[in-house]
């Protein structure tokens, strides 16, 4: 089981963040460690198991390929964020048969996949 996977947002990006992560997704704002919290950025608690690290990078790019991905309900949260305004890209049904999913990107444009169990 992975504990948690991390992307990055640039310095002062945390607010962002926390409306994407926090508010259109919904998921529960974990309080960093005092040592770390120092350094900026946020943790997430993923539903159905695992945390989201956004960590600040002074020299931010988004990732554009590499990117975490997400056992959820793919058609409410396609909704969510299509009624957030968010991209929903539909993969292709044949390239991992039987598994639904879709690609996003977060507030600060990091590449997220959501697919069904």
């Amino acid at each position: 089981m992975i504990h948690h996977v991390q992307v990055s947002c640039p310095a002062g990006g945390e607010d962002e963040i926390r409306r994407f992560y926090g508010g259109t997704l919904g998921w529960a704002e974990l309080p960093k460690p005092p040592l770390l919290a120092a350094r900026g950025g946020c943790w997430f608690e993923v539903p159905g198991g695992g945390e989201l690290h956004v960590g600040v990078e002074a020299d931010f790019r988004p990732a554009r390929k590499a990117h975490p991905a997400f056992v959820v309900d793919v058609d409410a949260v396609a909704e969510t964020l299509t009624l957030a305004g968010y991209p929903v890209r539909w993969a292709d049904p044949a390239e991992i048969p039987g598994r639904r999913r879709f690609h996003t990107v977060d507030a600060v444009g990091n590449r997220l996949e959501f697919l069904t169990a």
